[in-house]
């Protein structure tokens, strides 16, 4: 008799922990898949620590092979999946397409990042979801402070050392804590003008930070972080992110370089598309994770809503607290279900809570027991060492340097700006020219073409720019301000079959947005590419830019030119200065320039100052390839890891508004969901 075959959509909190209970459970009677995009588990509560240079990107991440034995590993994305067939179709990375059947289904596809509809978010901002997101926030930050310490002006200086958060949730709150501190210890090395100081401001629609916490903490949280010269600023958000700035919700305008988008984040776009009832964009499921209808097929984490039995009537928050516990129920009830054993339903206590404000800074409340300072800091740093399914000891190391010699600031280079676009289903994944991509359907937080432009009319075929309607513009009669804090996350506790060896993750996912009015549920912006601008064929001849070049701009630092791509046919003698063909993949041609662009390498931009813009391609080119999303004055000598271009820039005129342009990539979700589903 065949062995059953069971499949496993994701990796994250809720799919590890789902794969590892079914491992132990099934002993070897089942074949059990993973499909997930890479092969590591992300220990999503650290990431500001990789962000703030204190850890090492790989401390945060898990073998995925190494620690779930007897488990097949399978690299791709799930595009499709045919529930009456019993398969899913997925694109693994190198553009090559598999389906994998199965008996039982786990969805675990986990959340991406939630966006509002503020005009310019979509093309300035970039949020904190994974790891090439966090790999690039401390490449830009050190950047910014290097170019600050030899800027010409003071006004220049200032607008680069000026660090704009929006959310003051978990992830804000930590992201702007450990950010001051990186950029504090990067001036000492990097002396600025007289005067001039990092400057780090905090936004959020809420009155207060950490708005869904025990008011004590967040007291203590705000206390640390107005102490440590931080501009907390409740009730105000972003009405307009710019290439110099951004307009805040009060009036003032703000002069930056830096807008780090950490609002929230909403279901992965894959459980819509399997036509099934949701809430909010969450797959429906029964207290045992079991889809209704569909009793082959569970779901878990932050893709399923799952009844809260200790609040009836309401579903469990979208935090890796629940998800862990709820991959360790799912692991077994999908077990019991090959057994025809009984099915538990998903229970859960909060015990406490954790939130990391670096150094020896942190706030707690283990079983109801306030702390702060150094006692909440060790208990925070203990909890997140307990909680690690791997690499404790390599993690208590970069602990113990950071606190015994100075941070290393160097930038490695390895992510451009554009290839970590805001509005991505693939948060976990750069975006490499050429590369396959998933894009994100509409639902909540997703912007659609309504939400961006409005009616039909000049500018909906990408031909002028439109002026994307005001953050109170959302649907359903709620407010849209952008800025919202995230729901709980416990700092311990424990759930129903959840007492194995490793204890419960009970620290969540980078900020889920608020449900209620204040954070407003509205579309955000749902194209995160900016247009790729190809020049005319007397462009770019002599040593400029040639298609997706090295990127290397003017003397400032600043890129201020599109970044044009070439076919693989074009300028292939140089493989060093990045004009090549591209990642030589099979998801399509790039878009070629005229016979006469880039011929003798790369160089500067034409349009160095950006006073011009260069000639747009015919309406067919240029409007589906990767890696078009304006950069954020960055320097355009930054290297780029595996990555054939430049980094194209964000103050080019001509640029398309997010959410006008299609898709790219070879294969694409079919299933839309309108505003009504919601």
């Amino acid at each position: 008799m065949a062995r059953p075959r069971i499949v496993i959509v994701g990796a994250g909190f809720a799919g590890y922990r789902t794969a590892r209970t079914l491992a132990r459970e099934a002993r070897g009677r089942a074949d059990i898949t993973v499909l997930n995009p890479t092969d590591y588990f992300l220990y999503l509560p650290l990431l500001p620590q990789v962000a703030a240079g204190l850890l090492e990107p790989r401390r945060v991440t898990v073998s995925l092979s190494g620690t779930l034995r007897e488990v097949r590993l399978v690299l791709g994305e799930a595009d499709r999946i045919d529930l009456d067939g019993r398969t899913v179709h997925y694109t693994d990375p190198e553009g090559g397409t598999g389906t994998l059947a199965y008996d039982r289904l786990v969805l675990a596809a986990g959340s991406v990042n939630k966006l509002l509809p503020v005009p310019g978010v979509a093309e300035h901002a970039h949020g904190f979801r994974g790891l090439p997101e966090a790999l690039y926030l401390r490449d830009h930050i050190t950047r910014q402070v290097e170019l600050a310490a030899g800027a010409d002006s003071a006004e220049d200086c200032a607008a680069r050392c000026t660090f704009v958060v929006v959310g003051a949730g978990y992830t804000g709150t930590e992201v702007a804590a450990h950010g001051q501190q990186f950029t504090e210890a990067l001036v000492r090395s990097h002396p600025l003008r007289k005067g001039i100081r990092p400057r780090w401001l905090l936004l959020d629609v809420a009155e207060r930070v950490l708005p869904e916490l025990d008011e004590q903490l967040s007291r203590t949280a705000d206390r640390v972080l107005r102490r440590r010269g931080v501009e907390v600023r409740m009730g105000t958000s972003v009405k307009e992110a710019t290439g110099d700035g951004v307009l805040l919700t009060d009036g003032e305008f703000v002069d930056t370089r830096t807008l780090v988008w950490c609002v929230g984040v909403r279901p992965d776009p894959l459980a819509e598309s399997l036509g099934l009832p949701l809430e909010r964009g969450r797959l429906l499921v029964e207290p045992t994770l079991r889809v209704p209808g569909r009793p082959e097929v569970f779901a878990c984490g932050d893709a399923a809503a799952v009844p809260d039995l200790e609040k009836p009537g309401q579903y469990t928050p979208m935090t890796a607290q629940h998800a862990w516990r709820q991959g360790t129920v799912a692991g077994r009830n999908v077990a019991a279900s090959l057994s025809g054993g009984e099915l538990r339903p998903y229970r859960h206590k909060d015990m406490g809570f954790v939130v990391d404000l670096g150094g020896a800074q942190a706030a707690a409340n283990p079983l109801g027991v306030h702390l702060a300072g150094l006692p909440a800091g060790l208990v925070t740093r203990g909890y997140h060492l307990a909680a690690l399914p791997g690499n404790r000891v390599r993690v208590a190391a970069d602990w113990l340097l950071d606190a015994v010699l100075p941070r290393q600031s160097v930038q490695l280079g390895l992510v451009r700006s554009w290839s970590v676009p805001l509005d991505t289903a693939s948060p976990e994944l750069a975006r490499v020219p050429g590369g396959h991509e998933r894009r994100p359907a509409s639902g909540p937080g997703a912007a659609l073409a309504q939400d961006t432009h409005g009616p039909a009319g000049p500018g909906d075929d990408g031909s002028s720019p439109v002026v994307a309607p005001t953050p109170g513009a959302a649907t359903d009669g709620q407010e849209s301000g952008p800025g919202s804090g995230s729901g709980p996350r416990s700092g311990s506790g424990s759930g129903s079959g959840s007492g194995d060896e490793d204890g419960p993750i009970v620290t969540p996912t980078p900020d889920v947005a608020k449900e209620d009015p204040e954070s407003g549920s509205g579309s955000g912006s749902g194209d995160e590419d900016g247009p790729l601008v190809a020049p005319t064929p007397d462009v770019a001849k002599d040593g400029q830019e040639s298609g997706s070049g090295s990127g290397s701009g003017s003397g400032s630092g600043d890129e201020d030119g599109p970044i044009v791509t070439p076919t693989p046919d074009v300028a292939k003698e140089d493989p060093e200065s990045g004009s090549g063909s591209g990642s030589g993949d099979e998801d399509g041609p790039l878009v070629a320039p005229t016979p006469d662009v880039a011929k003798d390498g790369p160089g500067s931009d034409p349009a160095e100052d950006g006073s011009s813009p260069l000639v747009a391609p015919t309406p067919d080119a240029a409007q589906n390839q990767p890696g078009g999303e304006p950069a954020k004055n960055q320097p355009g000598g930054e290297p780029a890891k595996n990555q054939p271009g430049g980094e194209p820039a964000k103050n080019q005129p001509g640029g398309v508004p997010a959410g006008s342009r299609p898709a790219s990539g070879p294969a694409q979700r079919t299933h839309t969901r309108s505003e009504g589903d919601q």
